[in-house]
C-alpha cells in the first residue's frame, strides 16, 4: 500500500516512515519546501528506508498546492502529522499556529474529499484538547469535554471537531488520534524531557556546567515511547475504525521529576543540580493528565511495549551522538 506522511521531517514522522517501510509499504513524505531539510531525518532513518521514500513538496496553507499533491498520486491513506506543535510557541504566535494547524488541515481534508474520497485520513490531534479535564486523577475518555488550555490545543480541537463532522457527513473517511505525552529519539529540545536529555548530553560532552534548567517538575504525565505511539497510528489505519476519535496513551502516570531524575541516573553524572527556569513554565500548565486508551486497545490489541528506561536511554544517546557529530 502507498501512504503519505505530512510532517515527515518532524518528530514522529520519521519513526512512522521506518515502521511503514518495515511493513512493506510505499512511503511518500510531504515537505513544505525543497531546501534539503528532508535529509535531517537521517538521524533516525537508516539509508535503506530513506532512499525508498518519495518526497513531495507543498505548503499545506496553499490550497492549490495541496490539491495538486492529491491529484498527482493515489494513496491508500494519509497520516497527517504536520503541525506547529509546541504549546509555548502557540502563546507567542497564536495566529500563526491557527494558520498552520487549522487552515492547513482544512485544505488537506478538502483536497482528499475532492480528489481521493476513498483515501483514509488519520489526523494527529492531541491530549492538549482536554486541557485540565482529569485533574481529579481520573482517566480521560474520548467522550470527555474538550476544554483546551492553550492556543495549540485550541487549534487542534478545531480540526478535531471539523474532521468528526466531515466523517459523520460521509464527506471523507478518517479518524483522529489524541496522543498523550510521548518522547524518544528526535524529540525537539524545546520540549520537556528532551530538554533535560539535551542539557545532560551537553554536560556529558563537557559543553555545559551541571546546572540543569527545568520547568514544573510536579505536573504528572503518562509518557509513552514515540515508536509505540506511531505503531498505534498504523494499527488504527488498518482497522475498521468503529469510532472517529481514539486516545493513545501509556499506562503509568509519573511526576515530571521522575523523568528528570532518571535521566541523570542513566547519564552516570554526579552533582547535576536541577534549577527551575521561569521561561520553561507555561502560562497555564496542565497539572495532571492520564488517558483511557481502551477503545484503541480493544480495536487493535495495541499496548505500549517499550519500557520507559529504554526510551530515556535512547533519547539521551540520541542527543549525545548528535552533539558529537
Amino acid at each position: 500500500m502507498r501512504y503519505l506522511i505530512t510532517g515527515i521531517t518532524g518528530f514522529a514522522g520519521p519513526h512512522l516512515a521506518n515502521l511503514l517501510h518495515s511493513e512493506g509499504h510505499e512511503v511518500h513524505g510531504l515537505v513544505r519546501c525543497s531546501n534539503g531539510r528532508e535529509n535531517d531525518i537521517r538521524d533516525v532513518v537508516p539509508d535503506s528506508t530513506f532512499s525508498s521514500i518519495r518526497f513531495v513538496y507543498a505548503d499545506l496553507r496553499n490550497a492549490r498546492a495541496v490539491d495538486r499533491v492529491m491529484l498527482d498520486c493515489d494513496y491508500h491513506g494519509v497520516f497527517h502529522l504536520a503541525a506547529q506543535s509546541h504549546p509555548p510557541t502557540s502563546f507567542r504566535d497564536p495566529v500563526g499556529t491557527m494558520e498552520d494547524n487549522v487552515i492547513g488541515s482544512a485544505n488537506l481534508i478538502q483536497a482528499i474529499a475532492d480528489r481521493q474520497p476513498e483515501c483514509k485520513l488519520m489526523f494527529c490531534s492531541t491530549s492538549e484538547v482536554y486541557g485540565n479535564v482529569g485533574t481529579d486523577g481520573r482517566l480521560i475518555s474520548e467522550d470527555d469535554a474538550i476544554m483546551p488550555a492553550n492556543p495549540y490545543g485550541a487549534s487542534k480541537a478545531a480540526t478535531d471537531l471539523y474532521l468528526q463532522e466531515r466523517v459523520a457527513s460521509k464527506v471523507i473517511k478518517g479518524f483522529a488520534t489524541r496522543a498523550f505525552s510521548h518522547t524518544g529519539p528526535r524529540r525537539g529540545k524545546n520540549f520537556s524531557i528532551s530538554s533535560d536529555a539535551f542539557q545532560i548530553a551537553r554536560m556529558m560532552r563537557g559543553y555545559q556546567d551541571k546546572v540543569l534548567k527545568v520547568g514544573n517538575l510536579d505536573s504528572v504525565r503518562v509518557v509513552a515511547d514515540v515508536r509505540d505511539t506511531v505503531r498505534a497510528y498504523y494499527l488504527l489505519m488498518l482497522s475498521e475504525n468503529r469510532r472517529s476519535v481514539y486516545n493513545v496513551c501509556g499506562d503509568v502516570p509519573r511526576p515530571m521529576r521522575y523523568f528528570t531524575e532518571r535521566l541523570i541516573e542513566i547519564s552516570g553524572l554526579d552533582g547535576v543540580r536541577p534549577q527551575v527556569d521561569p521561561e520553561l513554565y507555561r502560562p497555564i500548565d496542565i497539572r495532571y493528565q492520564h488517558g483511557d486508551s481502551t477503545a484503541l486497545k480493544l480495536e487493535t490489541r495495541w499496548s505500549p511495549d517499550i519500557d520507559i528506561d529504554r526510551t530515556l536511554s535512547d533519547l539521551l544517546s540520541y542527543w549525545f551522538d548528535k552533539l558529537g557529530a
